[in-house]
């Protein structure tokens, strides 16, 4: 399709408020499509630092313990029984 200026190209044949509403519609789609995964992964970076972080700090349980106690709670022989 050929047009024989400018104007008549942003009128397109009559058809203008059509054509450049889907052009419109298509960008804000296309926009919307890069934008959410680009903010997706860094929120999923973000939470995978953070819970490395928390599982960095976390003391590793032994082998041959039955219950857990955090830091600074360690009960002994005789506290138990």
């Amino acid at each position: 399709m050929q047009f024989s200026s400018f104007q008549e190209f942003i009128e397109m044949g009559g058809y203008a408020f059509n054509v450049w509403s889907v052009y419109g519609m298509f960008i804000i789609f296309l926009a919307i499509n890069l934008y959410g995964p680009l903010r997706k992964n860094k929120q999923i970076i973000r939470d995978l630092k953070r819970r490395y972080a928390i599982n960095s700090q976390v003391q590793p349980m032994s082998v041959g313990s039955d219950t857990y106690s955090p830091r600074g709670s360690e009960v002994s022989e005789e506290d138990r029984a």
